[in-house]
């Protein structure tokens, strides 16, 4: 095997294993954990060494699908857990995305301040950046979240769709925040010392000698591993939260919001902090989009790749279950990959025997996805992982300790 391809294979290694832990989930604990890291050093090793030429598209497909996991479990955490219907997920994505821009990278200085504008530029470390997104999607979820969480599900989606045209057009207007309708370039990305002269003085001799069979375009598999890690912290962390009391009286609050009340709940209170949490996780999707474009406009926050296609992923997937919410993300951005492939070939099949419909070509995608979710609303509602049904101990008959 070339030393590239195995250095390569490494990287790809924990985001397998992790990928190994949601497959055996079901499986016990004393065969779970080997099973998972079987499944993480076998699978990239055999790719590596059969069908090496797939390995950067891979990488490349995993991230992007990551990253929309990310955004699907934020919107998860909204309306899985207590029922909002936010068709506004650009706005925080893009609020996450473009203060993670600010934030990470240098003020344009000389005649270069003169194409290119910003508020500020910090040239702060990633995590801050990364930190700075969740924030600022979270304050800004939180004043979005006072005025409209007392209207009804339809007028909620009204209001929080409008919501995210305003962000984005003050994104696509105003020069003077991130520069305007230009593009916002040169966002520095993570850890690129580990590819890039000079390299990374803090970081061991052996792993860098390692790594110095790779080009700098091979930096996709150190941020994969960036992203999947992130992804696992915050599975981990709603996973935790959905279990405790908090997650139970969300649900409560979901299902029947006058019983919740009467309960004692403070519905209005965990309303808010449901929508916030959810702004936060999404404001981090797009504080990891940032650095992996490292180019970005307003263009990026288009409803339909911002927000409806994070829909399709959470029904398909099944809302109110966090594995559903991640892999109807990993399948619905293969389907809309895969579809790529086969408009790509049928507009030049038909470029020279009808070129205005070969020019239509790539609409089909939409309309794919689109027969999709009415596939999905009309034959799996509940998706492909539904929600458990918890049910108490008492109930199931077992005696309480």
């Amino acid at each position: 095997m070339d030393p590239a391809h195995l250095v390569k294979a490494f990287f790809l290694m924990l985001p397998t294993f992790l990928l190994g832990c949601l497959l055996f989930g079901r499986w016990r604990w004393p065969l779970r954990l080997p099973a998972a890291v079987l499944f993480g050093i076998l699978v990239p090793l055999a790719v590596a060494a059969f069908i090496p030429g797939v390995m950067d598209y891979l990488v490349s497909f995993c991230t992007m699908a990551s990253i929309y996991a990310v955004l699907s479990l934020g919107l998860n955490a909204q309306w899985g857990y207590n029922g909002h219907l936010n068709f506004g997920v650009a706005a925080f994505f893009g609020m996450g995305m473009f203060t993670m821009a600010l934030f990470v990278s240098t003020a344009p200085t000389g005649p270069l301040a003169l194409y290119a504008q910003q508020l500020f530029g910090l040239n702060a470390p990633f995590l801050v950046g990364l930190v700075a997104a969740a924030v600022m999607a979270g304050v800004l979820g939180y004043l979005v979240a006072q005025p409209i969480l007392h209207l009804r599900i339809d007028f909620l989606a009204i209001a929080t769709l409008g919501i995210a045209e305003i962000v984005r057009l003050i994104f696509q207007n105003e020069r003077w925040l991130a520069n305007g309708p230009q593009p916002f370039s040169g966002i520095p990305q993570p850890l690129s010392c580990v590819f890039k002269a000079p390299r990374c003085g803090w970081l061991p001799d052996w792993f860098l000698d390692a790594t110095a069979v790779l080009q700098p375009r091979d930096y996709a598999y150190l941020y994969l591993v960036i992203v999947v890690i992130a992804l696992a912290i915050i599975y981990a962390m709603l996973e935790a939260m959905v279990r405790s009391p908090w997650g139970r009286a969300l649900r409560a609050v979901r299902d029947e919001e006058s019983s919740a009340a009467m309960s004692g709940k403070h519905v209005k209170s965990l309303r808010v902090q449901s929508f916030v949490l959810g702004c936060v996780i999404m404001g981090i999707a797009g504080g990891l989009y940032a650095p992996f474009m490292v180019t970005i406009d307003y263009s990026h926050l288009n409803p339909l790749f911002s927000t409806f296609l994070v829909w399709v992923m959470l029904m398909l997937g099944g809302s109110g279950n966090n594995k559903g919410a991640i892999l109807g993300a990993f399948v619905i951005w293969a389907v809309w990959s895969g579809t790529g492939y086969v408009t790509s070939g049928l507009e030049s099949a038909l470029s020279n025997i009808a070129p205005d419909i070969a020019r239509r070509m790539s609409f089909l995608r939409w309309a794919f996805v689109g027969l999709l979710l009415a596939a999905i609303v009309l034959y799996r509602p509940q998706g492909l992982l539904p929600e458990k049904k918890r049910v108490s101990r008492f109930l199931r008959g077992v005696p309480e300790n």
